[in-house]
């Protein structure tokens, strides 16, 4: 897991960059995994100076002494400790929305950044653009549950090993419509990490749709599906010009 650095006491922080400027004060040291240096005084609640995401973060850290030099482009951040409080190293993650406890671990789930997380052990169960997390678990693995829009709404466990969203698509709409160009069913297949519309005439006719996020609603004029999306009315070929 990653983890936060902390340091306290009485410091030196120099920036030089887009405002050049030097303070002296008591204050705490927030280093974050990604590289963002964060420095608070007892003044408040915006930092007296930071620098997010550095290129570069170097830390040296001494029995009586700690020092920090963060750079991005062409500003740097640079802190050093005339007298030290105190320093400290906390695991640390994504915080997100609560959606239950794993069943194995008891470890607290929450949805961050396009996934589920187990918040102590980390494992991660990446979710398909568009899914909502119910309120409900997987009769299997006590897992949530989640709703996928793929041509129709389906609802799955988040752990596709359990409850593969793949087969449920495929399912009900493998060989559903035709290839436009050669006229062979399009068969419901993986390919690059894409939930695809395939023809089967394949690798003969390379004619592929990404499967959007969304429901079949209607028929186009170009004889591939019409869905509905967040984003409003498509069809299954993006590019289709037909209205």
């Amino acid at each position: 897991m990653d983890s936060i650095r902390v340091f306290a006491g009485d410091c030196t922080v120099n920036f030089e960059g887009s405002r050049d400027r030097t303070q002296r004060g008591r204050v705490v040291v927030v280093a974050k995994p990604d590289r963002t240096v964060l420095v608070h005084d007892a003044g408040g609640y915006q930092p007296v100076a930071w620098l997010t995401r550095a290129d570069s973060l170097t830390v040296e850290s001494g029995p009586g002494s700690f020092g920090l030099v963060a750079r991005a482009g062409d500003q740097t951040l640079t802190v050093e400790s005339n007298d030290v409080t105190g320093r400290a190293e906390y695991p640390a993650s994504d915080a997100g929305v609560p959606v239950g406890l794993h069943p194995d671990t008891g470890d607290p789930l929450v949805r961050t950044n396009g996934s589920v997380v187990a918040l102590d052990s980390g494992t991660e169960y990446r979710l398909p653009a568009g899914s909502t997390v119910l309120d409900e678990t997987c009769d299997d693995c006590g897992l949530p549950v989640m709703r996928v829009e793929r041509g129709a709404p389906f609802e799955v466990c988040i752990d596709r090993r359990c409850d593969p969203l793949d087969d449920h698509v495929r399912d009900r709409f493998d060989g559903e419509w035709s290839c436009p160009d050669c006229g062979s069913p399009l068969r419901v297949i993986r390919r690059s990490g894409r939930l695809l519309a395939g023809c089967d005439a394949y690798p003969e006719c390379e004619t592929a749709f990404s499967l959007p996020a969304g429901v079949v609603v209607d028929d186009c004029d170009c004889g591939l599906p019409t869905f509905e999306t967040s984003r409003g009315r498509r069809c299954l070929d993006s590019t289709c010009e037909v209205r």
